[in-house]
């Protein structure tokens, strides 16, 4: 198999981890939480997961100009814009009073839990696959 083909398994396997963390926060905050702490992992964990696809889409077109010479579709100021839009959409909820800002916080986290469950995969199977040593 090419790199590139892990590759792309590997993102996909992170994304869904972390959509499924989200999912997971989200529902046990529902039966357990205030609505502004579950509105706040919601909104967190959406904006996690945009900005994964965005972080990606930018990456690869940066990447482009190294493999292939083209000029990127997107440029400096549009990678540090993203960054822009998810502070001002946080902090436009957290006005409006509509989200628990910690939670918020947590939510956009949910990359560092999907890491750690890939981290944890990866440690499995390189445990059952590994070699006897003699």
């Amino acid at each position: 198999m090419s790199l590139a083909g892990q590759d792309g398994r590997l993102e996909r396997r992170i994304f869904n981890a972390m959509a499924v963390a989200v999912a997971i926060a989200v529902v046990i905050s529902v039966a357990f939480s205030p609505w502004r702490t579950t509105t706040g992992l919601l909104l967190g964990g959406a904006l996690s997961l945009l900005n994964h696809h965005w972080l990606r889409s930018s990456t690869a077109s940066a990447f482009s100009v190294i493999a292939h010479g083209v000029k990127p579709k997107l440029s400096i100021v549009t990678y540090v814009l993203r960054y822009l839009i998810i502070t001002a959409v946080v902090f436009l909820a957290y006005k409006l009073n509509l989200v628990s800002l910690a939670a918020t916080i947590a939510g956009l986290c949910s990359f560092v839990v999907a890491l750690f469950a890939e981290a944890i995969r990866e440690f499995y199977f390189a445990i059952i696959h590994r070699e006897e040593i003699s």
